[in-house]
């Protein structure tokens, strides 16, 4: 049946197993909503489940996490990595599912991903000039000269002759303070505090462009609705 076809290849594509995985699969009964016919079965496959549940979105998937200490945004990378957070389907999907950007391993907080490589390098594109918010937890106290340093535009980091956006700095508190750049260096909150000789103890992203990460504890993600990813294009 071409149209039986058509599903299994789009199932496949969404990570759901090979196409004749897919095949046994519906065989089984895994699937349902295909006993409609042929409407049913058309693309976008709307009222078609998987195991009882709604198909995961089609390419164009944006994901938002709270990123926890300790995980590598890599595939590949020795030791805990952000993508076992996920459905493992996740990781078959083609086109592949990639960070947007990424964090270290220490640092904490918003992370995307999506398997939107349009989007995806839009977002990291230097010309973007996308907002990220961090907040930092400092070894010691703020002296007050930082936040003209980082929005002077003429801060240099060590082992680099070109001199970083300006970026705007607000004091939270005696060792804590929020960071927002336009750029997206190596290490460069902490390579920022640095050069203005004091050293970070711990980092999170609070902000992406327009999202500000709410209500998912660390470790948790969830899927971005039409608005919110709209927000970001």
């Amino acid at each position: 049946m071409k149209d039986l076809r058509a599903l299994t290849k789009y199932l496949a594509g969404l990570g759901y197993g090979s196409r004749k995985e897919v095949e046994n699969a519906v065989r089984r009964g895994r699937i349902g909503g295909i006993e409609g016919g042929s409407k049913s079965l058309a693309p976008p496959f709307e009222g078609v489940t998987f195991d009882g549940e709604p198909l995961d979105p089609p390419p164009g998937m944006v994901i938002i996490m709270n990123k926890p200490a300790g995980y590598t945004c890599s595939r590949v990378d020795g030791g805990q990595l952000v993508y076992e957070l996920l459905p493992p389907r996740f990781l078959a999907r083609a086109p592949a599912l990639s960070t947007v950007g990424r964090l270290d391993a220490a640092t904490t907080g918003l992370l995307l991903f999506t398997d939107d490589g349009k989007l995806l390098h839009r977002l990291i594109s230097p010309k973007s000039e996308t907002p990220k918010v961090y907040e930092a937890t400092l070894a010691r106290p703020l002296e007050g000269h930082e936040g003209e340093a980082f929005a002077s535009g003429t801060l240099v980091l060590r082992g680099e002759d070109k001199p970083l956006k300006s970026a705007t700095l607000d004091v939270t508190g005696e060792r804590t303070a929020r960071v927002t750049l336009t750029e997206g260096r190596y290490h460069q909150v902490r390579r920022m505090f640095a050069a203005v000789g004091n050293h970070v103890e711990g980092l999170h992203r609070a902000q992406f462009g327009p999202l500000p990460l709410h209500g998912l504890a660390e470790g948790e993600w969830r899927i971005l609705g039409a608005e919110d990813t709209s927000r970001l294009v």
